[in-house]
């Protein structure tokens, strides 16, 4: 009787503390963030969660921002959602900032224009490198004479994109660094107008490298010399990676349709409407665009319509 207590005990100082220690990494695990509003990830420099603008009004304000940083390395973005509630707008883009992380990494030049339209509120966030020019006066400003008459009006689009234009204007006159050009948008614009050569390079390249190599090593050295053909282009890292993987698998699918050896040319209509799908309109497509690293320390202003 007296071993099977002590037996008992042992069991007990080894159970309650993994007991302990179980509901300590299921207490770590729940989100600190539980019942509030969630952020969206970081995939263009425009998300619009409500519908407000257009597919054309919400392009033509991203191009102005991707040419606004590929000439002057700032990142800005816009962001809308319905409702921020239970948090007040501020702590919220507080939120997403830290999240987003926009501006380059030690400059930390970015900015956020945050809108939340069910409870009438915008925020102008702005990064440690941008303080001393859009400081907290001049983004009140922006915010009660160019934003807020706008949005009563109901021009959200023509109130973001005065916006905008304004702190664009700003920060044009702040002497920043230089973007660094091998990793800017235009590097995808300059890989997207090569499309049609690296088509015909991936096609004719892949037949010959499949008839040699195999259909796995063949697609492998067709990626590969995708890849660098962008990079030796437009000096742009993720797109010569993006223009890497695509011509891998479009190799592998055709090594797939027509067979390893030199008869797997694709006949016509092989290729399908769809083309080099990895090379959409926007270079990179969706989830192309990300933050810098920059830090943000709560700067800006905001206000109500």
């Amino acid at each position: 009787m007296i071993r099977g207590s002590r037996r008992a005990r042992g069991w007990a100082g080894f159970a309650l503390p993994l007991l302990l220690g179980m509901s300590l990494a299921a207490a770590a695990q729940t989100p600190p963030a539980a019942g509030l509003q969630p952020i969206p990830k970081l995939t263009a420099q425009v998300t619009d969660l409500t519908g407000t603008l257009s597919a054309a009004q919400q392009s033509a304000l991203e191009q102005k921002l991707a040419a606004f940083q590929s000439a002057k390395g700032s990142q800005l973005a816009v962001l809308i959602v319905p409702t921020t509630q239970p948090e007040d707008i501020f702590q919220y883009s507080v939120r997403v900032v830290e999240q987003w992380k926009l501006g380059r990494k030690k400059v930390d030049d970015g900015a956020l224009l945050i809108v939340a339209k069910n409870d009438r509120r915008v925020w102008i966030q702005v990064g440690y490198g941008l303080e001393g020019v859009l400081t907290d006066a001049i983004c009140s400003r922006i915010v009660a004479e160019i934003i807020t008459p706008a949005f009563r009006q109901g021009n959200f689009y023509g109130g973001i994109d005065a916006a905008l234009e304004q702190m664009i204007k700003l920060i044009n006159g702040e002497p920043l660094p230089p973007p660094q050009a091998g990793w800017q948008s235009r590097g995808s614009a300059h890989g997207t107008a090569l499309l049609p050569e690296l088509l015909f390079a991936v096609l004719i390249g892949s037949v010959v490298l499949r008839g040699v190599f195999g259909r796995t090593l063949g697609s492998a050295f067709t990626g590969v010399g995708a890849g660098l053909l962008v990079w030796l282009a437009a000096h742009a890292l993720l797109l010569a990676g993006a223009a890497a993987v695509g011509a891998f698998l479009l190799a592998l699918l055709l090594g797939v349709a027509g067979g390893s050896g030199w008869s797997s040319m694709p006949r016509s209509g092989g290729f399908g409407g769809g083309g080099f799908g990895g090379f959409g309109g926007g270079g990179l497509g969706g989830g192309g665009f990300s933050g810098g690293g920059g830090g943000f320390g709560g700067g800006g202003a905001g206000g109500s319509w």
